[in-house]
């Protein structure tokens, strides 16, 4: 109703029938989005969640999004509006003018803002979900033996295989990520939004992705089905049995607070994998660091795989200094933001200090992967799908 008041403005110059069609299709418009709420809160529970759960999500996320960017000038015009009625109670020549009318200019532009807002998300869900982006970053770590220096490690993250709608474009991901030829592969958790079964239709695509040292994982918060109604604690242990045969399936190996020592030509890398980890926004605390890496000599090159990268600052660079770098994923970069030559931003930088990128602290660093799917809002804008490529140097 509100943006009603500014979209009359803008078809103020349309008269008669013109008008009262312009007025209709507007709540056309509006009621689509209703049904569109309703048709997806009451299906989005099922696991997997269809394709036109999916494309009506999208549907209300954007159309919410221009009314709020609308609504966002209008407020403005308001504020302004109500500052000039008080100041006339301050002047005592003041004369009534009817009323402060609202100016076309804040609500044409508004609209126009938020209609391109609308188009730059809907670009997100048909382009923007699967535009992979291919990242190469050199990562030097003190005292790598020498059998490993120039090893190429890819890193991926967050897959949300239950966001998927486009199989076709995932498999095209999947190719982009074997062109690179990897020595050893990092997946560093969230598989899934809830339960196992969602990556039924995607087990054959992502078994394609193997390396002569190995791929390994870890888990992420969503993937323990906390987030399923009715969840209850005792329901871990099954949802880990079914997390660890999909990894199985795929042929990783899933790092459960545990490592694995790679040797090549006589010298050592240990690969450590913790369960999911966070220090922010409440997300619990199922990664044991001291059991992961218990038995791996201090002196051995150490990688880290944890899901999320607030475990960095929250533990590993006050209490082990022996893990050289830390992989991780779980913001997505927030799937919306700018990154462009060199300057990045994104909300989540509120949230998440390190988001994106690779970042060092002393002799220990992290990279947090910008994630290869998507969760809830089915695309990406301005933070594209990431597929890093680390040479180890």
């Amino acid at each position: 109703m509100y943006v009603f008041q500014g979209y009359k403005v803008i078809i103020q110059n349309f008269e008669g029938k013109s008008s009262t069609i312009f007025k209709i299709l507007y709540w056309v418009v509006v009621a689509l989005a209703y049904a569109c709420l309703a048709y997806t809160t009451t299906h989005m529970r099922s696991n997997p969640m269809t394709f036109w759960t999916k494309v009506t999500l999208s549907y209300f996320f954007i159309f919410l999004m221009i009314q709020l960017v609308w609504g966002l000038f209008m407020a403005i015009d308001d504020v302004v509006r109500v500052i000039q009625w008080i100041g006339t109670f301050f002047q005592s020549n003041a004369k009534s003018e009817g009323g402060i009318t609202r100016k076309s200019f804040i609500m044409k532009s508004g609209a126009l803002v938020a209609t391109s807002f609308g188009a730059a998300l809907s670009y997100g869900v048909i382009r923007g979900s699967h535009q992979y982006q291919v990242v190469n970053q050199k990562l030097t770590i003190d005292n790598l033996p020498e059998a490993f220096k120039g090893l190429k490690l890819v890193q991926i993250s967050d897959i949300h295989s239950g966001s998927f709608w486009s199989k076709d474009a995932v498999q095209r991901g999947v190719n982009v990520i074997n062109e690179q030829n990897a020595d050893m592969v990092f997946f560093t958790g969230d598989i899934v939004n809830n339960d196992a079964s969602e990556m039924d239709d995607y087990i054959d695509v992502f078994s394609q992705i193997s390396a002569p040292l190995g791929v390994f994982a870890t888990m992420g918060n969503h993937d323990y089905g906390e987030y399923v109604p009715g969840f209850k604690r005792t329901d871990l242990p099954a949802n880990k049995a079914k997390i660890q045969k999909v990894h199985d399936n795929l042929g990783w190996k899933l790092l459960m607070n545990e490592h694995e020592i790679i040797e090549k030509n006589g010298e050592q890398l240990a690969v450590v994998g913790i369960e999911n980890w966070g220090a922010k926004m409440h997300f619990k605390k199922y990664g044991d660091m001291s059991k992961a890496i218990s038995g791996v000599d201090a002196s051995t090159p150490t990688l880290l795989l944890s899901h999320d990268p607030s475990h960095w600052r929250g533990e590993i660079l006050k209490d082990y200094p022996q893990v050289d770098a830390m992989f991780s994923g779980h913001t997505h970069g927030m799937q919306f933001g700018i990154e462009t030559g060199g300057f990045k931003w994104s909300p989540i930088k509120y949230v998440y200090p390190e988001w994106a990128g690779l970042y060092k602290e002393g002799n220990q660093q992290l990279y947090v992967n910008r994630g290869f799917g998507y969760l809830g809002f089915p695309g990406r804008f301005g933070i594209w799908p990431e597929i890093t490529v680390f040479e180890l140097a």
